[in-house]
C-alpha cells in the first residue's frame, strides 16, 4: 500500500495535508479547537506563533511535532542571509521554545534535537537550511505512516468480529488504520470513545473521525467507561500514548490509568499504540508530568462550570504501570511492555 493509499483510508482530521503543511513559507494546520463544527486551517508566520498554537491545542497528538519541524525549516528561510553564528544561535532559541511547548511527550523534542543536526550539517555544508529540512522533515513523516500502517496491521489482528472497544482521547493514525483495516476485512465493531474534557477531542475528534471511515461509535462521559466494561461491553481497550518508557510505563491523556485499572479487573486487555519507546527515559521517575493551567478545568468550552474563585488542578497526562498493559502495538509487532528495551534502547 502506497502513501496516497493510505492517506485515502484515513479520516479528514488525519490526512497529512490536514496534520500540518508547509505551504507559501508559512506553517498551516487544521484548527483542531473548531472540529468538527469548522473545517478551518491556521497558519503561522513565525516560531512564536506555532508555539502558542501547539500551547493552545490549535493542534495536538501527532500534530505538534510536524507544525514544530515546519517551524523551523520556516525560520530557516527567513533567516538564510543572516551570518552563520546568528543562524545557529536562532535556531537553538526556536528549538527551546518549542521544546517547552510539550514537556511530557517527549517524541517532539527527540525529533527537534535531529532536525538541529539537519541544519547544522547543511551550514556545514553550505547548502540551503531550509530545503534540507523540508526533504528530511517529509522522509520521516513518509516513514511515519508506513509504521502507522504496520501498527494498524497488527492491531486489526487483535479485534474479532463482534468486539467492543474502548478508546481515550483522540488515538490518531494508528487506531483509525487498525479500524480501516478492520472494517475491510469484515469484522463487526462498536467504539465507545469517552468524551475526554475539558478539551472534548474523544467527542470532538476521535467520534467524528470513527464515524467517517463507516465504523459503528458512541460517546459517553469520562466517569462511564468502568460501568460500560461492567456491563460486557468491552472487549478491547486501545490507546495511544504520548510517551512509553523503557520500562513499559505508558503516559497519555489523564483518564487513560483509570480506564486501565478497569479494563484489567474484568479481564479486558489493555494495548497502546507507539512508533518508539523513549530509550530516554528509562523509568517512571524519568516522567515529567505536564500540569496545565486550571482556568481551563472551570470552565468547557469557553462556558464557565464553577466560580473563578474555587481552585482546581489540571495534570493534562496520567502514567498507567506495565501490569495493567496487555501490549504494545508497533512496528516491529505486538511487544510485551516488559521488553522494549530490546528494541528502543
Amino acid at each position: 500500500m502506497d502513501l496516497s493509499e493510505i492517506n485515502a483510508l484515513l479520516p479528514f482530521l488525519l490526512r497529512r495535508e490536514n496534520v500540518a503543511r508547509y505551504e507559501d513559507g508559512e506553517v498551516v494546520m487544521c484548527d483542531r479547537r473548531k472540529y468538527p463544527f469548522e473545517k478551518v486551517f491556521y497558519r503561522c508566520k513565525d516560531v512564536e506563533c506555532a508555539a502558542r498554537a501547539i500551547e493552545d491545542m490549535v493542534t495536538q497528538g501527532g500534530g505538534p511535532q510536524y507544525v514544530a519541524l515546519y517551524a523551523m525549516a520556516m525560520l530557516a528561510g527567513q533567516i538564510a542571509d543572516r551570518k552563520e553564528a546568528q543562524q545557529r544561535a536562532a535556531f537553538e532559541e526556536a528549538r527551546q521554545r518549542l521544546v517547552n511547548t510539550r514537556p511530557t511527550n517527549t517524541s517532539m523534542a527527540r525529533h527537534l534535537d535531529t532536525a538541529v543536526k539537519v541544519i547544522h550539517r547543511a551550514l556545514d555544508e553550505g547548502g540551503s537550511v531550509e530545503s534540507a529540512l523540508l526533504e528530511w522533515i517529509e522522509g520521516i513523516r513518509a516513514a511515519s505512516y508506513e509504521k502507522h500502517l504496520k501498527c494498524g496491521q497488527f492491531g486489526a489482528s487483535l479485534i474479532v468480529d463482534g468486539d467492543g472497544i474502548l478508546t481515550m482521547c483522540f488515538a490518531e493514525t494508528s487506531l483509525l488504520m487498525t479500524l480501516a483495516i478492520a472494517k475491510q476485512a469484515g469484522k463487526q465493531m462498536q467504539v465507545y470513545t469517552p468524551e475526554t474534557r475539558p478539551y472534548l477531542q474523544g467527542a470532538r475528534l476521535t467520534a467524528p473521525s470513527i464515524d467517517e471511515i463507516g465504523v459503528p461509535v458512541k460517546i459517553i462521559t469520562d466517569n462511564m467507561p468502568t460501568h460500560v466494561i461492567s456491563e460486557g461491553k468491552i472487549q478491547k481497550y486501545f490507546t495511544a500514548a504520548d510517551l512509553v518508557t523503557l520500562d513499559g510505563h505508558v503516559v497519555n491523556k489523564i483518564g487513560t490509568f483509570q480506564n486501565a485499572l478497569a479494563a484489567h479487573y474484568h479481564g479486558v486487555p489493555y494495548f497502546v499504540f507507539t512508533q518508539a519507546a523513549d530509550k530516554f527515559k528509562p523509568s517512571r521517575a524519568s516522567i515529567e508530568i505536564e500540569a496545565r493551567d486550571p482556568q481551563e478545568i472551570r470552565m468547557c468550552r469557553g462556558v464557565p462550570t464553577t466560580r473563578q474563585d474555587i481552585e482546581a488542578y489540571y495534570p493534562a497526562f496520567d502514567i498507567t504501570p506495565p501490569t495493567f498493559v496487555a501490549g504494545v502495538i508497533t512496528q516491529h509487532g505486538i511487544l510485551s511492555p516488559y521488553d522494549l528495551a530490546r528494541y528502543f534502547g
